[in-house]
């Protein structure tokens, strides 16, 4: 799948003049994954999931909500599919630090979607 391309127009008008700026703007990704470390592994999932997202270009956060992790991660749509991939990768090296969830979703409850607004530059 392409990225749609979204396009940024600003019109200045202050000097009584018209100029006109367009600006091709990347399509970016934002992703919640739901972690659920098994009991006494939190700490170091967590210190495991910082230290291979501090490798990668983009913006994370990590939220802990009960016993559950919660990463956030916004990356341009065009990289989405190699970087979910290594993302399962180095995943299967962490399984035995999580609970599954459920037979369907397993170890993960990933939620993705196109980032219409953020205030994270």
């Amino acid at each position: 799948m392409v990225p749609r391309q979204r396009f940024s127009l600003r019109i200045d008008l202050a000097d009584g003049s018209l100029s006109v700026l367009v600006m091709e703007v990347k399509m970016q990704k934002l992703s919640i994954i739901r972690f659920k470390p098994k009991l006494g592994c939190l700490d170091e999932f967590a210190a495991n999931l910082t230290a291979f997202n501090e490798t990668k270009h983009r913006v994370f956060h990590l939220m802990q909500s009960g016993d559950e992790l919660h990463a956030i991660v916004i990356r341009n749509a065009e990289i989405l599919t190699q970087d979910a991939a290594d993302g399962v990768n180095w995943l299967d090296g962490q399984r035995h630090l999580l609970q599954e969830f459920d037979s369907k979703n397993k170890h993960t409850i990933p939620l993705s979607g196109d980032l219409l607004y953020s205030s994270v530059k």
